[in-house]
């Protein structure tokens, strides 16, 4: 079964690569979607794959690379609304 999320990661996330290495580990997973910076020093990441692939890469998230800090992660469902088919950097 797939499953969409919205995951916003706040903490040292901008300008340590956060987004190269988070699209790394979701084309490790299969994961389809994008991450993205916010305006508020966030990163908003759109996830769609097979439920247990989403559950290791939300694990994922809430440590990230060693290069960032992460201090939350805000987990939303989605419903699918749109053909997603690479993982990219927005």
């Amino acid at each position: 079964m797939m499953r969409r999320v919205k995951i916003l990661v706040s903490g040292r996330v901008q300008g340590v690569y956060f987004r190269l290495f988070t699209q790394n580990k979701a084309k490790h997973f299969a994961i389809k979607g994008y991450a993205k910076n916010l305006p508020d020093g966030r990163v908003e990441i759109i996830a769609e794959a097979k439920h247990a692939s989403i559950e290791k890469f939300i694990t994922w998230c809430h440590k990230g690379p060693v290069t960032a800090r992460v201090d939350h992660v805000e987990i939303s469902e989605l419903q699918p609304d749109e053909l997603l088919t690479t993982f990219e950097i927005k």
